[in-house]
């Protein structure tokens, strides 16, 4: 197949051309200001405004607890920085997971050298949080609970309305990273009992370097940017008014197509998933087979290296990845399989599929026709699978 096929949407989407279009204005004619005070920059102010109306009503939000920020690791990063700031003075204590995105573990080990203290809970073979242990691990100087809604390599979506509860039993605020479920998933922050949530524009069809963080009323955080007044003096810096129009228009899109969307994506999902365990031997599912997202799929190909999968793959025009994005060309196992319970030389042999409705029936069957290709080709030069077959010979 000569065109390019897409299958990592989870490390980013194309940006819709609905979404461009509504952009392209506020780079060239409607390039005010918002903060200045004269008509022309006040219409950007306007739309700003309207931007963080739709992302508040896709929530369940108030206008006023929507932040704009950079993207979802500034937005993490400010939800546990500013928390662990504003209330340090009731406890030093953050409860996370064992299996969430760096942009929480690498603030988590950076909040460690400050003096405060994090618990990572474990997770069941699935990716599903222990909730027996996040119970048994909160403290009366436990500050935050931060668990991510569903995961960005193995689609596994959490219990998040019973963590919101038990948070709120605590009176401990709760932090969600929904960077891949929002746009993705139905989310009321208030039926879920969620504080504080974490989102991103480009993981759902809308611009990079734009994305937001929902504060609830009545939460103390602080300012991580220092500078202008901007984001009622919480978030400063000139407001990127394209990105925020783009990624306002996205969200709109998101919920009028969610439920299409999300039928289509099972579908294709789970074409994929049959014809791969069926005509792929020595392959598992990684995940929650049910509580997942609709438009990934994660295997584990015994007895090969993921990454000569991903490189073959590349070669015949498919677009996957083998797990985070933002830990590309490391040499180490996700710590998501891992975390599962899965040994090294399993999780080595990964493979992350995330869809989207662009995707076709064809494109999918000409994706496991080349998975099985080189699995095989890449297992027949494996020392590993050769003793395995001579093992399984002698039994």
């Amino acid at each position: 197949m000569e065109k390019k096929i897409y299958l990592d949407n989870a490390a980013t989407t194309k940006t819709r051309p609905e979404v461009v279009e509504a952009m392209l204005p506020y780079f060239t004619e409607k390039f005010g200001n918002p903060s200045s005070i004269y008509e022309f920059a006040s219409q950007n102010k306007k739309a700003v405004d309207e931007a963080r109306g739709i992302i508040a009503k896709a929530l369940g939000a108030e206008i006023s607890e929507i932040y704009f920020t950079g993207g979802g690791t500034e937005s993490d990063n400010w939800a546990l920085k500013a928390t662990a700031d504003a209330y340090a003075s009731k406890g030093n204590h953050i409860i996370t997971s064992k299996i969430e995105h760096h942009a929480i573990l690498h603030t988590c080990e950076y909040l460690e050298k400050h003096g405060y203290e994090v618990t990572y809970v474990d997770v069941n073979e699935n990716g599903i949080i222990k909730l027996d242990q996040l119970k048994k691990a909160i403290r009366p100087t436990t500050i935050l609970i931060s668990i991510m809604f569903a995961n960005n390599e193995i689609g596994t979506i959490q219990p998040i309305k019973e963590i919101g509860q038990i948070a709120k039993e605590h009176n401990i605020l709760f932090h969600t990273d929904a960077v891949q479920a929002f746009g993705q998933l139905p989310i009321d922050v208030n039926e879920m009992g969620i504080d504080l949530l974490s989102a991103s524009a480009h993981k759902l069809h809308g611009p990079k370097g734009i994305g937001c963080l929902y504060i609830r009323k009545g939460a103390k955080l602080r300012s991580l940017i220092h500078g202008g007044a901007q984001e009622r003096q919480r978030r400063a810096g000139t407001e990127n008014v394209p990105g925020i129009v783009g990624f306002g228009k996205a969200v709109e899109i998101a919920l009028e197509t969610m439920e299409e969307r999300k039928e289509k994506q099972i579908q294709l999902r789970e074409r994929l998933i049959k014809r791969v365990m069926a005509e792929v031997p020595y392959t598992r599912v990684n995940g929650d087979r049910m509580k997942r997202l609709p438009n990934n799929v994660n295997f584990s190909f015994q007895f090969i290296e993921g990454e000569s999968l991903l490189i073959m793959l590349d070669m015949n025009n498919i677009c996957a990845s083998s797990g985070s994005a933002c830990t590309s060309g490391s040499l180490d196992p996700s710590h998501v399989l891992l975390a599962i319970g899965l040994p090294h030389e399993i999780a080595h042999g990964s493979l992350r599929i995330t869809l989207s409705d662009e995707n076709t029936e064809e494109e999918i069957d000409y994706t496991v026709d080349k998975i099985k290709e080189i699995v095989n080709k890449l297992r027949q030069m494996s020392p590993l699978y050769e003793d395995y077959l001579r093992g399984s010979r002698q039994k």
